[in-house]
């Protein structure tokens, strides 16, 4: 037991929640590594956001356990905690430097503690020349933005954060990627959840997959990537592959846009499709032999149709 709170800061066991006939979380169990970004990762409604509030004690679990460090989750682990909702909850009347001084003040920080560290945050996120703007005359991203910089102001130990990059674009995504790594520098344990599998995968040490209320595939990224890649073929071409379509070395073709995933039968058959591909003069701009993304593994578990049913509600 004593090894086991060494490494893990959280250990969650056979966490169960129901809402009425609705499971959202059946017999969950995972651990949070020391020093990890851990991603909590699966399709919208499977669960994510439940878990997480169960975390953060705001929904009861019907049963199971929450462990921190080796003992029952509570307080301690509340008050070191930062926690980004999934439905942010900003008061819209405030202005902004009042809103961060508000939050700090609930995780008992005075003004005079954290004024620099928040002004240097408004001016990271390029919010400072809004610092007495009205919330609500903020625009969705740039709420977004105060609520992130509203969740670490304390200087939190530990970051919880469900689906932090919803709603921003491209250049604060970056920003806000650069930070959350910045904290895992720092030693910061953080769990964030996200249907996002490119994200997971670039920021994660460890992710745990959970699909209809139940945990499909929890490890490192390293090895469940290493579990998965066997066979497989990345690959990113110009001209026509539909030749391999049938052929008895394959056993799987799925195009995901930018690039092709390929499954062979045998190990043998991977330099197979090469020269197959080169004698059929097709233009290989990448083949990446034994490779698999977490995009690919998702699929591969989950099933394409609750992929594309997500992106329609997208």
């Amino acid at each position: 037991n004593r090894e086991r709170s060494v490494m893990h800061l959280l250990e969650v066991k056979n966490l169960k929640k129901s809402f009425g006939n609705i499971e959202a979380v059946n017999d969950v169990s995972f651990t949070v590594p020391q020093g990890a970004i851990t991603g909590l990762i699966g399709r919208n409604g499977a669960g994510k956001t439940t878990t997480i509030r169960m975390l953060m004690n705001i929904f009861l679990p019907d049963s199971g356990d929450i462990l921190f460090q080796g003992a029952s989750a509570g307080i301690e682990f509340q008050e070191k905690t930062g926690y980004l909702p999934e439905e942010r909850g900003l008061y819209k009347k405030l202005k902004v430097l009042e809103t961060i001084f508000f939050f700090a003040e609930l995780k008992n920080k005075s003004k005079k503690q954290i004024e620099k560290r928040a002004i240097e945050l408004l001016k990271k996120f390029d919010l400072f020349d809004r610092r007495n703007s009205k919330v609500e005359d903020l625009s969705k991203g740039n709420q977004q933005k105060l609520q992130f910089i509203c969740t670490v102001i304390h200087e939190p130990d530990y970051l919880v954060l469900d689906e932090p990059f919803s709603g921003l674009d491209p250049i604060n995504t970056n920003i806000l990627k650069e930070m959350i790594l910045e904290f895992k520098r720092q030693g910061k344990v953080i769990i964030f959840s996200t249907h996002l599998m490119e994200f997971a995968e670039k920021m994660c040490d460890h992710v745990v997959m959970i699909d209809k209320g139940k945990i499909v595939l929890s490890g490192s990224i390293l090895d469940i990537k290493k579990r998965y890649s066997h066979r497989n073929i990345s690959l990113v071409y110009d001209g026509d592959i539909s030749f391999l379509k049938g052929d008895s070395m394959i056993e799987s073709i799925e195009d995901y846009g930018n690039y092709t995933g390929i499954k062979v039968k045998e190990e043998s058959d991977v330099q197979n499709v090469l020269s197959a591909l080169i004698s059929h003069k097709v233009n290989v701009r990448s083949f990446i032999a034994n490779d698999i993304s977490l995009h690919e593994i998702f699929i591969s578990l989950v099933g394409a149709d609750s992929e594309n049913n997500e992106k329609k509600e997208n």
